[in-house]
């Protein structure tokens, strides 16, 4: 088991953009971050992302949390990280992390999310954010209400400079009204992805598709069209034997006018993650899987489009992944993104 740790007190973690642009200065200090849960969410996608901050020197990890001692000393071994705790509570007492990203099932982001808080920490939590309406409402409640801390979600998909670059044109109205479009979430999981007990279940996962894989989409929907005024959907179990849907469509009219439909699967062998944006002046194409890069996005100019105008709309200037990409191998049910539940 750990000893105490001799750092620092808590400290406040600096502006989010500090950290993701690349020009930006380092904190004074680096970020003290714990990671809560080290399943495959944690290994294959939190790890290199905070390996990659610590060489800069904006962040450090000075613990990691999980119930099963053999898989928290593994990867801490794995990070070179100095403190393995099975205790979430003990090791924010004895740290006193500025950060705790958490990598667990849903049903423990409350939780989780409302101890860091209230132990001075800010949290960076894996989607969903939490099951429930009312669980969110007891996080934003733990927050702090004059600079912190506070909770943020793992949205990473409408991140990248092509999403930028498009969130910029649709705001500026460069390519006139937006007023269709589509949101598609077609993704494969078998009967072994759901042989993990939480998966498939509403008390533990809060939902299906819509809430687990579809949400990454729709969430790069809602933040390129901004909110929307109403929602007409339906769900269905087609395929595997679980609580939850396996599939859902909706008809979605954004409150500015635009109107849209969103397909979540977890039922669909030909993969794709696809979002796509009718305006008046051209149609705006998204396709990719796990990460989009520019290369993923197509601009398509109405036939009045002079060229000159449609080259300035297609140069996305320098290229930035999302993020969010997983290694082939982690396909279907091996991505099973399996964060172990600490205490």
């Amino acid at each position: 088991m750990p000893t105490p740790s001799t750092a620092t007190a808590a400290g406040r973690l600096p502006d989010p953009d500090s950290l993701r642009a690349p020009s930006a200065p380092v904190p004074a200090r680096p970020v003290r971050t714990a990671v809560i849960g080290t399943g495959g969410i944690a290994r294959n996608c939190h790890l290199p992302a905070l390996t990659l901050l610590a060489a800069e020197g904006g962040e450090e990890v000075v613990a990691a949390v999980d119930i099963e001692p053999a898989a928290v000393e593994a990867f801490c071994a794995e990070g070179r990280f100095p403190y393995a705790y099975t205790d979430m509570g003990r090791m924010l007492r004895e740290q006193g992390p500025d950060l705790v990203t958490i990598c667990t099932p849903p049903t423990l982001h409350r939780e989780q999310t409302v101890t860091a808080l209230r132990a001075g920490a800010w949290v960076w939590c894996e989607k969903p954010p939490v099951p429930t309406l009312a669980d969110f409402d007891a996080v934003e409640a733990a927050e702090g209400t004059a600079g912190g801390p506070y909770a943020s979600i793992v949205f990473q998909h409408r991140f990248g400079s092509g999403a930028a670059h498009v969130r910029r044109l649709l705001a500026e109205r460069a390519l006139g009204r937006p007023l269709v479009a589509h949101c598609q979430t077609t993704w494969y999981r078998d009967a072994a992805y759901y042989a993990v007990p939480w998966r498939g279940r509403w008390h533990t996962e809060g939902g299906g598709p819509a809430m687990g894989h579809g949400i990454h989409q729709m969430d790069l929907l809602l933040d390129l069209l901004g909110p929307w005024s109403e929602v007409r959907a339906m769900a269905g179990r087609l395929v595997h034997d679980v609580e939850t849907e396996g599939v859902s469509t909706a008809l979605v009219r954004f409150d500015n006018g635009a109107m849209a439909t969103v397909v979540s699967s977890v039922l669909s062998p030909d993969e794709v993650s696809r979002v796509r944006v009718d305006c008046e002046r051209a149609t705006v194409e998204l396709t990719h899987l796990y990460g989009h890069a520019n290369a993923d996005w197509r601009i398509t100019p109405a036939p009045d489009v002079p060229a000159e105008q449609a080259g300035e709309w297609r140069d996305f200037g320098v290229g930035e992944r999302s993020g969010g990409d997983r290694a082939p191998s982690a396909k279907g049910a091996s991505s099973d993104r399996t964060a172990r539940v600490p205490a």
